[in-house]
């Protein structure tokens, strides 16, 4: 369980148990939004079923209603890519499930806060990962995750031995489980899981690897 800490009254909003059982986030990008329903089944068929809809990618708001009604509980669906308070809480009135940010902004976590919805605020550095937990994370994104490596969970348990983290950014199918073994809370992965998925390519090889990254963190979860 996440420990809990005084945020001005405010309990710091737990992950769901989806998330905790399956560890794995999905990253989608794609030229519009009207091409992720096709991915997100086929993500699903392998088992991940934490879903992040990016702001980089066109008509995220008026597509992720129409997701959330297609695919009910069986996934949830969150909102990334989030650089502003005025962004966080349109994603939080359509229904987000979850709220990632690339950066560190307080303002954009007591959003989600206050409305109990967990949040996963972007940073690298000690200060920023910090900064962040402080604000009322749910846990904190280390990105970019290649640039630091699972090693750098280890090191930064020494001075912050509450702080959860999930990587993202780089994070290939064959790291996933050296994050999880060295106590991430979860994986967030984009290309590596993706694929040519939005290009053209076979949606069952995309479950495939859906299966495969759950399978290698499953074992991890596991073992540590």
């Amino acid at each position: 369980m996440l420990p809990v800490h005084d945020l001005g009254g405010m309990p710091r909003p737990a992950p769901s148990a989806l998330l905790t059982t399956t560890k794995v986030v999905a990253v989608l990008r794609a030229a519009h939004a009207r091409e992720y329903a096709p991915v997100v089944e086929a993500l699903e068929g392998g088992g991940v079923r934490s879903i992040e809809l990016t702001l980089s990618t066109a008509g995220v708001f008026e597509e992720l209603p129409v997701l959330l009604e297609q695919f009910g509980s069986s996934v949830e669906i969150g909102v990334g890519t989030v650089t502003s308070v005025r962004d966080a809480e349109a994603a939080l009135d359509r229904g987000a499930a979850f709220v990632v940010t690339p950066t560190t902004d307080p303002a954009v976590v007591t959003a989600c806060t206050l409305r109990g919805v967990p949040v996963y605020p972007g940073g690298l550095t000690p200060t920023e990962l910090h900064t962040g937990w402080q604000a009322g994370a749910t846990a904190v994104k280390v990105f970019p995750a290649s640039v630091v490596g699972p090693g750098y969970l280890a090191q930064l348990r020494g001075p912050f031995p509450d702080l959860e983290v999930m990587p993202s950014g780089g994070v290939s199918i064959d790291d996933a489980p050296a994050w999880i073994t060295a106590g991430a809370l979860a994986v967030s992965l984009g290309g590596p899981l993706l694929g040519d998925a939005f290009a053209g390519g076979d949606l069952a090889d995309l479950t495939a690897r859906a299966r495969r990254v759950r399978a290698l963190v499953d074992q991890a979860g596991e073992d540590r």
